[in-house]
């Protein structure tokens, strides 16, 4: 009798392992297919007509039509892509995710990327996981009593894979207390989550060797000396990353409530038309913000100071004027790009032209504590900018996060 309940145990450990791996491996291999598709479509509308047809003022007329047919396409299918928070709060409330719509959500999901709306790809993915884990939940014996675990892990790993950072994924999870991943009993979760991951990364990384990638992710900052005066600077730098998380929290309830009462398909493409119009003048706040990145690390210099502080607060309005209105998308991108502006532009404003040794920092400050405010979470954070910043840096990172988190928290409640 105890063999055969060792037996059975020994199996059932075997089968949460495996699936585990599948779904770390389905989860790689559909981040890649979406940034695949998002980097060969984005090249066609944005590089390959434009070279070979010449049409006045082709941003505003791509981004507009884009707008209607997005608005359009979620009047008749429904609003999708859904954010993580919306889909693992119906996991919470629902015990389940609907699954039936799939190719819906993935459409969802390319749409406003593809027309270069000021956001991530982020959101659709997490949606497209978890409901695949239902699936094999309704449809697996073996895979149903854990159906909510497989669905959290998936939607760790695709939020790993998507930003290469391995551990940025499980951070994000394991820091909400709503989404923290329950410990099965047949194997610590750091040993469930490290095989999902490696077979995520694994099949991203084969499937991008063999057919090519998509994004790269961000691009990695050079090492800094960090100076005395640096640190000394570092209060004004976390105050205005917490002005600008803030402002992310106030912009994201004012486009909100202005674009609710606006009816579908006319906020869609009042959407478009501001993107195209915005775009048209200032490229750089089009799109997610990763290759404008790179290319602001570069030419940062022939800025100036106040052009790079508007353009943050800028990237900020235009991302929640898309994610408001029905261009959605995620925010982790677009808000990496307006920190990195901020602090760049923070750097210049007060260190002049020997603000070149001094931007790496004050970047990584700004951003840390940028997204700490917007997140509340100051280790997914630290993970989430671990590869993009110089590891010497790392705890002032940190720092930066949490100073963020419990900062922006105590002025929304003063206000």
């Amino acid at each position: 009798m105890e063999k055969n309940i060792q037996k059975i145990k020994i199996k059932n450990q075997l089968e949460l392992w495996a699936f585990c791996a599948v779904i770390g491996t389905v989860a790689g291999a559909l981040v890649w297919a979406l940034l695949k598709i998002m980097a060969s479509g984005t090249e066609m509308i944005w590089e390959w007509i434009p070279e070979r047809i010449h049409i006045p003022y082709y941003t505003v007329l791509v981004c507009t039509v884009g707008g209607a047919i997005i608005g359009i396409f979620r009047k008749l299918y429904g609003d999708y892509p859904e954010d993580m928070e919306t889909v693992m709060g119906k996991v919470k409330k629902e015990k389940r995710y609907e699954y039936k719509n799939m190719l819906v959500m993935m459409i969802a999901a390319l749409l406003p990327l593809l027309i270069g709306s000021s956001v991530g790809p982020e959101a659709g993915l997490t949606g497209i996981i978890v409901g695949l884990c239902y699936w094999a939940g309704e449809n697996l014996k073996f895979a149903k009593q854990n159906t909510k675990e497989y669905s959290q892990i998936g939607a760790a790993v695709s939020l790993s894979v998507l930003f290469h950072a391995p551990l940025f994924g499980i951070f994000e999870v394991e820091e909400d207390p709503d989404m923290q991943l329950a410990d099965p009993g047949r194997g610590s979760k750091i040993f469930i989550y490290g095989i999902a991951l490696a077979a995520g990364t694994g099949s991203y990384a084969g499937l991008s060797a063999l057919l090519g990638g998509g994004m790269s992710g961000f691009p990695s900052f050079d090492a800094v000396e960090v100076q005395r005066i640096d640190y000394v600077m570092m209060l004004a730098y976390m105050f205005c990353g917490c002005v600008l998380a803030y402002f992310y929290e106030t912009t994201h309830t004012v486009t909100g409530i202005i674009a609710g009462k606006i009816p579908g398909v006319v906020k869609e493409i009042l959407a478009g038309l501001c993107l195209g119009v915005i775009g048209m003048l200032i490229p750089a706040v089009m799109f997610s913000g990763e290759e404008q990145m790179g290319v602001l690390m570069k030419e940062y210099a022939g800025y100036m100071a106040i052009a790079l502080i508007g353009a943050a607060f800028l990237k900020i309005i235009l991302t929640n004027l898309c994610i408001q209105f029905g261009l959605k998308g995620g925010h982790f991108f677009p808000v990496i790009f307006a920190g990195v502006c901020l602090g760049y532009g923070l750097a210049m404003l007060f260190f002049g032209q020997q603000g070149d040794s001094h931007v790496v920092f004050a970047a990584a400050i700004v951003t840390s504590t940028l997204l700490g405010g917007i997140m509340k979470k100051p280790l997914a954070v630290t993970m989430l900018l671990f590869l993009c910043f110089p590891v010497k840096i790392f705890i002032w990172i940190f720092i930066a996060a949490a100073v963020g988190s419990k900062c922006v928290k105590k002025m929304g409640k003063e206000v």
